[in-house]
């Protein structure tokens, strides 16, 4: 394996495939992904891949704007990956119902719906009755339910592989269980001390999820990350129960190929604590038979946990490191890493290869918060 290359990434997940990705597609750089543990086995394998760029964002706002462009990204992006690797990412585009519980949420899902088709998207309130007529065996004391029929899911650990096996095939290295130690950073290029010795990049890329901040504090830049703990559970089916993905405001319902239903998810802030509660599953289970009675019937397939990498604002960083030019970050995705995947490795690929302006990505600056360390 060589020890010198145009770009290495540190970080196997989603956003480090997905920027390996790009870069191959469309240049001839020399690209090496490093992980430190198996590719894609962090919270890309824990999430339960919605594409909810509805459904998930709320509010105008450069979010909302990147989650749709993105979402558009998936049907073109499906066939392709499946051309190059031989990988079905499972994509659905079915749409998604997101449901109300009772009046206050009637009211407040109602409201959105006004707000996603005044902003272009479509959105449908759906009733009670109508709701039943599409998934039968939900609840019959939801009060309706909005649908977004452009949102939909994939499976996140088959879109991973998928963009890790076709840079493979183009071109990319990837080097797991081998951690990112120190840098060694000069006026032109990166040197990455690993476990497995030190490799050189002409550019290098932080991508490590919610280990980012600590990496980008090694090369002094002040850039929080906090993980966001989330609990899953998955039950078997012998026919499914619902075809649909269906939100609550408590937990979300996919349905997966071969009768398996994943239920989502806790949140706990500011832990790594991998292990699965009984408390969290006890909430899921609550929580997902209040929307469909019928998972009583389910077989019980396993639990896992995942940590989302949240900033305080909400919004990833993406973009070059304020002091090395050579250096560039992109992590902090938190519920959306795979909705973002896409646009986000086209962009820092175009990023890398200067097709693409600072300016565009002004929102995600990764030295948003660095003012915050100065002063304090």
């Amino acid at each position: 394996m060589p020890r010198h290359y145009d770009v290495i990434i540190a970080g196997g997940g989603i956003i480090g495939c997905a920027i390996a990705y790009y870069l191959r597609k469309h240049t001839e750089y020399t690209v090496l992904v490093i992980e430190k543990n198996r590719i894609g086995s962090e919270a890309s394998s824990a999430a339960a891949g919605m594409l909810g760029a509805q459904a998930e964002l709320n509010e105008a706002g450069p979010l909302y704007t990147m989650a749709r462009e993105s979402r558009s990204l998936f049907p073109e992006l499906s066939r392709e990956l499946k051309e190059i690797s031989g990988i079905d990412i499972e994509f659905i585009d079915k749409g998604l119902f997101k449901a109300a519980k009772n009046k206050k949420e009637r009211l407040r899902l109602q409201q959105l719906t006004d707000f996603h088709n005044d902003n272009g998207q479509p959105a449908e309130w759906i009733s009670g009755s109508e709701l039943l007529k599409m998934e039968p065996m939900l609840s019959k004391e939801l009060e309706g339910a909005m649908y977004l029929p452009k949102d939909g899911q994939v499976n996140p650990s088959q879109l991973t592989k998928a963009f890790a096996q076709s840079a493979a095939k183009l071109g990319a290295d990837f080097l797991d269980y081998t951690e990112a130690a120190g840098f060694e950073i000069g006026r032109s290029g990166i040197g990455i001390q690993t476990s497995a010795g030190m490799f050189f990049g002409e550019k290098a890329v932080l991508a490590s999820g919610v280990w980012t901040g600590k990496l980008a504090a090694q090369t002094g830049l002040h850039m929080p990350l906090f993980p966001v703990k989330g609990e899953c559970i998955s039950l078997t089916f012998l026919e499914p129960v619902i075809t649909s993905t269906v939100i609550s405001d408590e937990c979300y319902l996919v349905p997966k190929q071969g009768g398996r239903l994943v239920i989502g998810a806790t949140m706990e802030a500011g832990t790594y604590d991998r292990k699965v509660r009984a408390k969290g599953v006890l909430e899921l289970l609550t929580k997902a038979r209040e929307v469909l009675p019928a998972i009583e019937q389910g077989e019980w397939e396993k639990a896992w946990t995942g940590f989302r990498p949240q900033t305080p604002d909400g919004l990833p960083y993406m973009g070059k490191h304020p002091y090395h030019k050579d250096l560039y970050i992109a992590a902090g995705h938190f519920r959306n890493g795979i909705l973002l995947s896409p646009l986000t490795g086209r962009w820092m690929a175009e990023l890398l290869i200067g097709n693409l302006q600072e300016e565009r990505l002004k929102e995600f600056a990764p030295d948003r918060f660095a003012y915050e360390k100065m002063k304090g």
